[in-house]
């Protein structure tokens, strides 16, 4: 295959489902080898099996995010079985809709470990390797909750911000050695996570009407997000750097 990510490698993780899946696909076809990462073993072999299945290179590994060691010794297990690291995507994530009053210190601690010491243990693992490339790129997949609040997601909200101004400060410090680092910024997407923000009968619906189902075709599929995700991390993008991307259909403007 051939493409904009031929003889290039790329560590995705999420790779299980959704949006990850759907990036490590496109990856694929677009000629990268790719390192498919999810907490599902099960998963990742469906994700595996069906790039092999259309012809692309994958391997795949268990690990968890949040976990740091686990990480490391994802990465260096890609690096070893890849040559190399060009492109690290970070989609894993979490989230539901709580009341303050409900959410305690452990599902607050999970999404914080998931969505925001997750990308910084893939990146901190990450970044030697990138460096070597001299055409590195790291995109985050954020959320429009990133960029405003949003009433009964304080824990996901304060996650994706604290995500994207993670990835502007590693954009402006690696700018000058060839490494970039984005965000996508998506609204509702077709996917398992959705279900956990279905607005309850006890929310007030007056604070959170933006985030109800939107209008018809503005909930985006995974592909959607994945053709985001491969702009910015492909060299037709060599002049983003520190970018949000809102794939959003329109929402927050």
């Amino acid at each position: 295959m051939s493409g904009r990510f031929t003889d290039r490698a790329a560590y995705v993780t999420g790779a299980g489902a959704g949006v990850g899946r759907a990036t490590a696909e496109l990856f694929a076809r677009e000629g990268a080898k790719v390192f498919a990462v999810d907490i599902d073993g099960d998963a990742v072999v469906e994700t595996v099996d069906a790039i092999h299945a259309a012809g692309g290179t994958a391997r795949g590994g268990v690990a968890d995010v949040g976990d740091f060691d686990s990480v490391e010794a994802s990465i260096e297990y890609m690096v070893d079985a890849f040559g190399g690291l060009d492109v690290l995507v970070n989609v894993a994530g979490v989230g539901k809709a709580l009341r303050l009053e409900e959410l305690d210190e452990r599902e607050w601690q999970r999404t914080m470990s998931v969505n925001l010491s997750g990308v910084f243990h893939t990146t901190k693992h990450a970044v030697p390797h990138l460096l070597r490339t001299r055409h590195g790129s790291i995109v985050n997949v954020a959320s429009i909750a990133g960029l405003r609040g949003q009433a009964y997601c304080a824990a996901y909200c304060a996650s994706k911000a604290g995500m994207i101004n993670f990835t502007r400060s590693i954009a402006l410090e690696f700018a000058s050695r060839g490494l970039r680092a984005n965000c996508v910024a998506p609204g509702g997407i077709e996917t398992n996570l959705i279900s956990g923000f279905i607005p309850r009968e006890d929310f007030e619906p007056q604070l959170i009407a933006y985030y109800s189902p939107p209008p018809p075709g503005r909930l985006a599929k995974p592909a959607d997000v994945a053709n985001s995700i491969a702009f910015l991390a492909s060299r037709e993008a060599r002049m983003i750097n520190g970018a949000v991307l809102t794939c959003d259909g329109g929402t927050l403007a």
